[in-house]
């Protein structure tokens, strides 16, 4: 195997500052709650203190997002909305590499991810939803559709600024006006956005940024003045707040948890299957809800697959998220860490068998070697429960009725991947498959103008496309 010296990228670029502040009405102020510290997940260092909103905070925020809604946003036309959105995605684009840098720091992902996939596609975002501000009437919305007022929106910790752009861009562009608040573990990059945001002359309150823990949240998705609530997160919370806006008429898209399967039939080719399947359930450390977690492999190429997976995977390197040739970075917290460990404890003690890469972790920091478990059974938790972490369960299959059974046997249904030479196998599987997004011999292929949901429990309401229009608009 090829010996790598470290290429790190400069930390510096990332623009560190002490403190941060949140976002409200055009300006960065202090907030009323308990300041939180973000720590480094390679390094466990505390890289800066972020002030938090309290419930007066959300309050300001909303009447300020009500007020830029009612004045100055809401009647604006769509070709002069447009053109603030395309400075928005002109700015990121011109920031990228502070914030790739700020984002693996922050967060703890390998930086040529944040740099070739997070800010890229964040950018893109502003871009598409730009060019949909003044053509909404030929979206199929009828001829004049209306924004819905303000949209309260909490995203979490594994794509930070791409969810934030994913949310922020299209309620911009119909018409709405915004309070974010970005997961509690990694907010530098929203606030960073924020400065954007006033770099690109928004008008004040049309988007405002609140970080804080689960209780500001909850503020904004509860806030009577609120009229959209958009959140990416867990299923249990997502349910919460389903519960929260039942019978109030605000409109809700929830976007939650996944235990996706990945299909690999026999005809397959096994060396570009297996490209996916690492970067299905490796790509950014497993935390991605829509991660290919449950390998389903047809019994007579299982043997072959597997072997040439390990070898694969063991090419990986984990390490140090700043340094170009790190594949696998840090987990982004010691939370979730304890989680991942819990849970493939009970693989072992399942029965189930562990294969984990032998590559060296360093001594400090949130670090977890990719795992891949054979012989599991649907029974097992580590098969029905997300781990959002670099484990992955295979399991076999005899026919392709099999597959698909087994695929749809589990409470979630935001993605699913499959792999076959076979076109009519591709278009028969994918028609049976209970999954918003469905991949065809690729995985984790993201485009801001195509639609991204879930069905059962791992929400509704779609996201991106012409389709993600319709969550933003009064029809």
């Amino acid at each position: 195997m090829w010996e790598y010296a470290p290429a790190p990228e400069s930390r510096d670029i990332a623009n560190l500052k002490p403190t941060y502040r949140m976002f409200v009405d055009g300006q960065f102020v202090e907030g009323a709650g308990e300041p939180l510290k973000t720590v480094n997940p390679g390094t466990e260092e505390v890289l800066a203190e972020v002030s938090t909103a309290a419930p007066a905070d959300v309050d300001k925020a909303v009447k300020a997002a009500r007020r830029a809604y009612d004045r100055v946003w809401g009647k604006m036309p769509g070709s002069e909305r447009a053109k603030y959105i395309f400075r928005i995605a002109r700015l990121i684009q011109e920031r990228g590499r502070e914030l790739a840098v700020l984002e693996s720091l922050d967060n703890g992902k390998p930086i040529k991810e944040s740099r070739d996939v997070d800010v890229p596609t964040a950018a893109a975002h502003f871009f598409y939803h730009a060019g949909w501000a003044d053509k909404l009437g030929y979206a199929g919305y009828g001829p004049d559709p209306k924004p819905l007022g303000v949209a309260g929106q909490v995203i979490p910790w594994n794509f930070p600024l791409l969810m934030a752009a994913w949310k922020i861009a299209p309620a911009l562009a119909c018409g709405n006006t915004v309070v974010l608040k970005p997961a509690e573990t990694t907010p530098l990059t929203a606030l960073v956005l924020a400065e954007i945001i006033q770099q690109a002359d928004l008008p004040p309150g049309v988007v405002n940024i609140l970080p804080g823990a689960g209780d500001v949240g909850a503020a904004v998705t509860s806030h009577p003045d609120v009229d959209k609530v958009a959140f990416t997160g867990s299923t249990e919370v997502g349910k919460l707040i389903q519960r929260q806006l039942a019978g109030t008429g605000r409109k809700l898209t929830l976007e939650l948890g996944g235990k996706a399967a990945n299909i690999v039939f026999d005809d397959a080719p096994l060396d570009q299957a297996v490209e996916g399947i690492v970067n299905g359930i490796f790509f950014n450390q497993g935390h991605v809800c829509c991660a290919g977690s449950r390998l389903l492999v047809q019994e007579s190429v299982a043997e072959e697959l597997l072997e040439k997976l390990r070898v694969r995977v063991s090419t990986l390197r984990v390490g140090d998220p700043l340094d170009k040739n790190t594949d696998v970075g840090a987990i982004n917290s010691r939370e979730q860490l304890t989680k991942i460990q819990q849970l493939v404890e009970t693989g072992d003690a399942e029965g189930a068998e562990r294969w984990t890469s032998a590559c060296p972790l360093p001594d400090k920091g949130f670090y977890f070697a990719p795992t891949v478990f054979s012989n599991v059974s649907q029974a097992m938790r580590i098969a029905r429960e997300e781990i959002f972490g670099p484990v992955l369960s295979v399991l076999t299959f005899r026919t392709p009725d099999e597959a698909v059974a087994k695929a749809n046997n589990t409470p979630y249904g935001l993605s699913a991947g499959i792999w076959t030479e076979k076109g009519s196998r591709i278009l028969w599987a994918a028609q049976k498959m209970r999954a918003g997004v469905v991949w065809a011999n690729t995985f984790n292929r993201f485009d801001p103008t195509a639609p991204f949901g879930g069905y059962q429990e791992s929400g509704f309401g779609r996201e991106g496309g012409r389709t993600g229009l319709e969550a933003y608009l009064d029809v």
